[in-house]
């Protein structure tokens, strides 16, 4: 007596909704990505008459001064003596950066100088003074 051979089962992944499994996943990354927005330090901005809205904001480095002299770059609170090499840092790694300066309108000027000196020093000549505009009734 003769058995017949079986056919011999081949294991296969299917393929076909690899698509479709993909697609939904980066559906998902693209709704519960959340973009990181500085929280900085609360600062009251002084009044302008004119202000002028910055389009890139991939090139921006938030700098805060509040009304303690306490100064913040990026969400990280550094000491006067770490603006330099902070700031020089982050131009080396992007030469396009423009510092938005953000001062509370009680600091103490005489330290914002200081800032500005150590900015200029780490050669971060391009500083944005961020305003209230007085026509939107900000002020």
């Amino acid at each position: 007596m003769k058995f017949k051979e079986k056919a011999k089962a081949e294991a296969r992944i299917p393929t076909a909704s690899v698509a479709d499994i993909v697609f939904l996943l980066l559906i998902f990354f693209m709704v519960v990505t959340v973009f990181k927005q500085y929280q900085g330090l609360r600062v009251q901005l002084p009044a302008a008459k004119s202000t002028q809205k910055l389009e890139v904001k991939r090139n921006i480095v938030h700098l805060w001064i509040d009304r303690s002299n306490r100064i913040n770059i990026d969400d990280v609170i550094v000491s006067m003596g770490e603006v330099y090499p902070v700031m020089y840092q982050k131009l080396q790694e992007n030469p396009a950066v423009i510092v938005s300066l953000q001062v509370d309108k009680g600091a103490e000027y005489g330290y914002v100088a200081h800032v500005m000196e150590e900015l200029k020093k780490a050669n971060a000549l391009r500083v944005n003074f961020a305003t209230l505009s007085l026509s939107r009734g900000e002020g």
